[in-house]
């Protein structure tokens, strides 16, 4: 049996144990090097109401290194999944009978979370009751933003489907100052975002996991996203807190050489260079986020 098949499911942690896992995991794995942090420097610019932040990555070496090698797997006709077998020195614990909960290798924000689902299934395949089974429990015991990159345009770099989890306090997520909601449970377009998007407030407390699927197509829908088959028809990014759910449209992956994900719709930029962040500063980060999204 592989190892990213457990024999049996014993070891799935208990909700209320789940945090304490992630922390003890993650000291283990830097003392043995599997978890291989990338140092940043980060500046601050303001635009729109949004404080965003912006870390130039000082040292992406090893996944350069680790791209190349994934590259030149799928070359050769056997493409690199670091999740079949998933390196067991990063593995949190199990989710539930279908995801698992792994540390980002290559992190630059402490203790980013995947959840993985233990088969094999596509990044660009619409999300189902089961990943928000695993998001729901993640977030329901660790504040954070929980986040989808649905497909290569949207930032995913990898085939096997993940959500991503960065822990943090909702007033630390800079989109939240302008995500302002007249009423819960109702899609929104706000005017703060010149791009084409739909958001939806509600309260994790109250919403089970049925109701987090149902905002999620529903949000898709109203961002102009047919739902449709088994494979998503156009790419896209989730973002999810326990407050508010986000959906924006992708159109592409980067603007010039900047790549966008998620975070950067969640505020968070990420650029491997001074050169780049000059370009940041010059263009706006609010212009690039409109680039690669859709306009109005």
């Amino acid at each position: 049996m592989s190892d990213s098949t457990p024999s049996n499911l014993d070891n799935i942690p208990p909700l209320m144990r789940l945090w304490p896992q992630v922390k003890a995991q993650a000291e283990y794995a830097l003392q043995c090097g599997a978890l291989q942090s990338i140092p940043t420097n980060s500046e601050f610019i303001e635009e729109c109401g949004v404080r965003f932040i912006v870390r130039v990555l000082s040292n992406l070496a090893r996944k350069d290194r680790a791209k190349k090698k994934q590259a030149k797997s799928a070359e050769n006709g056997a493409p690199f999944n670091p999740f079949l077998p998933y390196d067991r020195d990063l593995f949190v614990g199990n989710l539930s009978p279908t995801h698992l909960c792994l540390l980002n290798k290559y992190n630059v924000v402490d203790y980013h979370l995947l959840m993985v689902t233990r088969g094999f299934e596509s990044q660009d395949s619409w999300l189902n009751e089961g990943d928000f089974e695993a998001a729901w429990r993640c977030l329901s015991e660790i504040d954070g933003l929980a986040f989808y990159n649905g497909g290569t345009l949207a930032g995913a770099s990898q085939r096997h489907k993940h959500l991503q989890l960065i822990p943090m306090a909702i007033d630390e997520i800079p989109i939240d100052t302008v995500l302002r909601f007249e009423q819960l449970g109702q899609p929104h377009s706000l005017p703060s975002l010149p791009f084409r998007h739909s958001a939806m407030a509600f309260s994790l407390d109250k919403a089970p996991v049925s109701y987090l699927l149902r905002v999620y197509r529903q949000l898709l829908q109203a961002a102009g996203i047919t739902v449709t088959g088994d494979r998503q028809t156009s790419a896209y990014n989730l973002l999810f807190t326990r407050r508010w759910m986000l959906v924006v449209p992708r159109s592409q992956e980067s603007f010039e050489s900047i790549s966008v994900n998620s975070l950067g719709f969640a505020g968070s930029l990420f650029v491997r260079d001074e050169a780049q962040l000059d370009r940041l500063k010059a263009c706006g980060p609010m212009a690039v986020l409109k680039e690669v999204a859709i306009a109005h």
